[in-house]
């Protein structure tokens, strides 16, 4: 059996562990059971291996935390270096002002630099500093901004937050200003800060963003980028960058170290110097292997182009997977979107069967193939021309099973396991 290792280990670690991962987005309610890999052993360049020891082309990028690639030799001598001399000291360490001063020369927002360990560290400690700032209490937000109740609130998986949280948090949508407007119409005086992914599925419409930073200020509350997953990808400093929008705050994370647990919050020093009241503390937001995996990245990002290599490989990418969708027929069942750097995968239904039986299929088709992806392609530098290529013969034979599938009314014949049930949407 293809994922006999992967299964039992699912066995043992859902004895110790709910859901048997850390990570909803790792856990068998993204990887349908018994068609899917649900532990990996390692990862390389472009690739990772199952417990089974089937080989993938990973475009999940650690959840798009890896933009370098897997190993990267650089990093990974800097950080057996560093490991020489100690992970966490008992009093902070010349390197971590040497990172936030690369920060600061590269994001237009940054004055001041803060580290957490993760993308909810950062976006929560810009909420408590927005707060604190303003003096008010509830917040408009547009996007996935972490597990945190202040941000998990305006989700259907809100289970354990008190009312009195989830009345604090209002969800907006992107690209629709109106919806914002009607925000602060109703709460005028009470919004502490208007906190979105600056990009995720769509580009933004010419002059939203500039209008909801526009419209923040109008009303006294702070713009906060969430760039956990922007920054580093789409540009080194960020969208913010690309759009020429500077928010008040930013939050960075999963780019930042490819691969390394740290994030960082920054923004001007008016409103960081709030840093000094508002208690944002951990002990290892300065541990010293992330951040000296962060000072080589962020240096290799300085001196090579890396985001636009990561834009030619989407575009060469996106460009002729959307030839073969068409060849396939397959217009109306999947469309792609977003950056060419972090590009979604939508998927519609199509005759007789619905967006999940669809998706659950294709899931099933491609790691079977060889090809690890969930819901969007997260592009590191790893993956080559001559990767690209593998990955669209790999869809070639994908899409045309779907398309016969769907086509003959066999795809439910055809789907080893039950469709997978959507948790929630968060874009």
């Amino acid at each position: 059996m293809r994922y006999e290792l992967s299964e039992q280990h699912l066995d043992r670690a859902e004895a110790s562990i709910p859901l048997g991962s850390q990570t909803f987005s790792k856990s068998r309610t993204q990887y349908p059971v018994g068609v899917s890999p649900l532990y990996l052993k390692k990862s390389k360049g472009p690739y990772s291996w199952d417990l089974d020891g089937n080989k993938y082309i990973d475009l999940v990028s650690s959840l798009a935390a890896v933009t370098i690639g897997y190993g990267d030799k650089k990093i990974s001598r800097a950080v057996k270096r560093q490991f020489k001399s100690g992970v966490t000291l008992s009093l902070p360490t010349r390197l971590e002002a040497e990172v936030a001063e690369m920060l600061i020369e590269m994001i237009p927002s940054a004055e001041k630099v803060r580290f957490g360990k993760n993308g909810s560290d950062a976006t929560s400690a810009a909420i408590r500093l927005a707060r604190a700032y303003t003096g008010r209490d509830h917040i408009a937000m547009c996007g996935y901004h972490g597990w945190q109740d202040w941000s998990i609130a305006s989700t259907t998986r809100n289970k354990g937050i008190p009312k009195s949280v989830i009345d604090l948090t209002h969800a907006f949508n992107y690209n629709n200003l109106s919806s914002l407007e009607m925000i602060f119409s109703s709460f005028p005086k009470d919004i502490a800060a208007v906190i979105m992914e600056p990009m995720n599925i769509t580009y933004p419409n010419p002059g939203f963003l500039e209008s909801v930073k526009e419209l923040a200020h109008k009303y006294g509350a702070l713009l906060i980028f969430d760039e956990t997953i922007t920054g580093f990808r789409f540009n080194n400093g960020g969208a913010q960058k690309l759009f020429n929008v500077i928010p008040d705050l930013s939050t960075f994370g999963k780019g930042l170290a490819n691969g390394f647990p740290i994030s960082a919050i920054v923004g001007s020093d008016e409103v960081m110097k709030e840093m000094s009241e508002v208690f944002f503390s951990g002990t290892f937001g300065g541990e010293l292997l992330s951040l000296t995996a962060a000072r080589v990245n962020l240096s290799y990002h300085s001196n090579n182009k890396v985001c636009e290599s990561l834009y030619s490989s989407g575009e060469n990418l996106n460009t002729k997977l959307n030839q073969l969708i068409s060849d396939k027929a397959l217009d109306a069942v999947l469309k792609l979107s977003g950056h060419p750097t972090w590009t979604f995968l939508n998927w519609f239904e199509g005759g007789r069967y619905a967006e999940n039986e669809i998706k659950t299929y294709f899931l099933q088709e491609a790691f079977s193939a060889g090809l690890l992806v969930l819901n969007t392609h997260n592009l590191t530098l790893a993956h080559s021309n001559k990767v690209i290529d593998r990955i669209l013969d790999k869809y070639d034979a994908v899409l045309h099973r779907i398309a016969n599938a769907i086509e003959a009314e066999t795809l439910h014949l055809d789907l080893k396991v039950a469709p997978l049930t959507p948790l929630f949407r968060v874009r």
